[in-house]
């Protein structure tokens, strides 16, 4: 089994910036792949990017040149950096993890850009 929490979620102002965590535990294999998705106010999940165990990453273009993916191996943590923000970033994000045994899921942080 594995679990994922995500935080770091909130309230900011169109231009800002947040950084979203995603916390691993469990039977885990280390470096971890991770993609992060999230859902909007039409309720629409969309796939925002992820991060390969090779360290690879790749984005949704609109987020492309914004947002940021990286690992902290150490802390079995996946980080999303956000910058810049828009309105239509607003969501729910959520990180998932795909391996041979399951889809995991976490339950998900709230994103508010709003002026």
């Amino acid at each position: 089994q594995v679990q994922l929490r995500e935080s770091g979620g909130g309230l900011v102002q169109p231009g800002e910036s947040l950084r979203l965590a995603c916390a691993a535990s469990g039977v885990i294999t280390i470096p971890l792949s991770v993609a992060w998705y999230r859902r909007g106010v039409d309720k629409t999940r969309e796939w925002v990017g992820g991060i390969t165990t090779g360290g690879t990453t790749d984005y949704e273009d609109s987020v492309k040149g914004r947002f940021t993916i990286s690992r902290d191996n150490a802390k079995n943590t996946i980080y999303l950096q956000m910058n810049n923000l828009k309105p239509e970033d607003t969501g729910v994000y959520y990180c998932r993890h795909t391996r041979d045994d399951g889809v995991y899921w976490g339950q998900g942080t709230q994103v508010t850009v709003s002026s």
